[in-house]
């Protein structure tokens, strides 16, 4: 048996199952993996250790009073993105301005884990409030990539990621608003998915755009994904963009998954750019070569409204986030400056003080795009041509099954080297056209570069709430790749 921290949530789940191992064992592993690396990537910003285990304990009781029970994650530990709120826990965004803030309620996501018995095994760095692709805008510490420590591990979820692909947790949540999910998941060799938007409930999810944001699973293979969002997604009566859908059997849709018939939208696009990373082209075509093999059919569509999609995104994001962080005023919760002499100053310090420079940067851009005179200019055009993009995926899936795409131009960068705020958007180029329409995409490791031995994922794209779909193939992707 490999060491227990190495699980991912279908094998912990069987040996679980089996009384082979216990939950608290479990749990106490993931602790003792904790101790001994975190210090080194850090992923983690603070872990509850005896919440965990009392969690872990409660699990076994379950387990010993309910022999027959068929939970798959009952006393699994997931990690949690530390947007998520989680009562009794912190829920800081990795924000100065929410230091020391301890939430008074659980997130519907972490209500629906929780129903089925999952040990919140502790709250994991990101970029301040979801804004970045590297994890270094994180006002709380530096997340390095388990594959190289000089380098990042993605961002906004980068401490998912790095937990997940340094086998510092059993599963992790993240969040993806314009390819947060996807790009720190290619970074670290692990799946991530990000929901069709209203898939999964947003409540209790600290809003950075709330047309975009999503909450999703980062695990150690799609079975794994299809085993939480399964626990995931459903209506939300405190969420009304939530449909009121049925929620298909995603893990039954594994079952006998292949790719003969399937077939595969390449979108020219997204193969035609330039500034892509020679290893980052070489892997992508291989994994199209291997599905070839593998009896996919593929198709070259056309998404050509993708080259405004840079350009919307960084139009409709900014100008959600500057609405929605005008609640951070040190009045009500989080960081509240002590140079005030008024209530202008307390507002204007206070913010001053607690957010960082991407976040202020941002805010700027989206007051500026909602103000008097500019908003049709701006917001309103961006919102028509978002709706052009969204037609576009929607005229492909009439041909298609799936996009194959890459998930990042590159694979992950070292530390500090990349300074221009335009390059660093730049990382999100694939990830965001599907993020703006709406649809499903998860990124599936596909391989490492030559010469530095780093993970590069493909990214597969789904129709709206077609999730199963869509994990049926990337599960066929995961066989053929192997």
């Amino acid at each position: 048996m490999s060491e227990l921290y190495e699980l991912g949530v279908a094998e912990a789940g069987e040996l679980l199952a089996k009384k082979e191992i216990s939950s608290v064992e479990l749990t106490k592993a993931v602790i003792d993996r904790y101790h001994a690396k975190n210090p080194e990537i850090g992923a983690y910003l603070t872990f509850d250790e005896e919440g965990a285990l009392a969690d872990a304990k409660a699990a076994d009781e379950v387990r010993a009073a309910c022999p027959e029970s068929d939970y798959a994650l009952l006393g699994v530990p997931v990690a949690i993105k530390d947007l998520i709120n989680v009562k009794g826990q912190p829920c800081t965004c990795a924000s100065k301005i929410l230091r020391g803030y301890v939430s008074p309620y659980d997130a519907t996501v972490i209500k629906n884990l929780k129903s089925h018995g999952v040990v919140c095994a502790g709250r994991v760095n990101m970029d301040e409030f979801a804004m970045g692709s590297s994890t270094e805008n994180s006002g709380l510490g530096v997340t390095r990539n388990p594959y190289d420590t000089e380098r990042v591990p993605g961002g906004s979820s980068g401490g998912s990621a790095a937990a997940v692909g340094g086998n510092l947790c059993i599963a992790a949540l993240g969040t993806d608003t314009g390819g947060s999910i996807r790009q720190p998941a290619s970074f670290c060799n692990c799946v991530g998915l990000k929901p069709s938007y209203g898939r999964v409930s947003r409540y209790g999810v600290t809003a950075f755009a709330s047309s975009l944001d999503q909450v999703g699973p980062m695990t150690k293979s799609v079975k794994d994904a299809a085993i939480l969002l399964q626990a995931l997604a459903g209506k939300d009566p405190m969420d009304g963009t939530t449909p009121d859908e049925c929620v298909p059997d995603y893990v039954a849709a594994l079952e006998g998954a292949s790719m003969k018939g399937v077939k595969l939208g390449l979108p020219k696009e997204y193969f035609d750019v330039k500034g892509i990373d020679p290893e980052v082209k070489r892997i992508t075509e291989e994994a199209v070569k291997k599905c070839e093999a593998a009896g996919a059919e593929l198709v070259e569509v056309s998404l050509p409204h993708t080259e405004y999609a840079m350009a919307v995104y960084y139009i409709v994001a900014p100008a959600e986030a500057s609405a929605n962080l005008a609640r951070f005023d040190g009045v009500r919760y989080g960081h509240r400056s002590e140079r005030s002499d008024s209530v202008f100053n307390l507002y204007a310090r206070s913010r001053a003080e607690g957010f960082g420079p991407e976040v202020k940067r941002r805010i700027i851009m989206g007051t500026y795009v909602l103000s008097s005179g500019y908003y049709d200019a701006y917001y309103g055009r961006a919102q028509k041509v978002r709706t052009l993009i969204r037609r576009d995926f929607d005229e492909a899936f009439r041909k298609v099954d799936a996009l194959l795409t890459p998930v990042a131009p590159t694979p992950a960068f070292r530390l500090g080297e990349v300074q221009d705020p335009l390059t660093m958007y730049l990382n999100d180029l694939f990830t965001i056209p599907s993020a703006l329409s709406g649809n499903c995409a998860a990124s599936v490791p596909a391989g490492f570069t030559a010469d530095t031995k780093l993970p590069v994922g493909v990214q597969f794209i789904g129709g709206c709430y077609r999730e199963a779909t869509l994990l049926r193939i990337c599960r066929a992707f995961e066989l053929v790749r192997s």
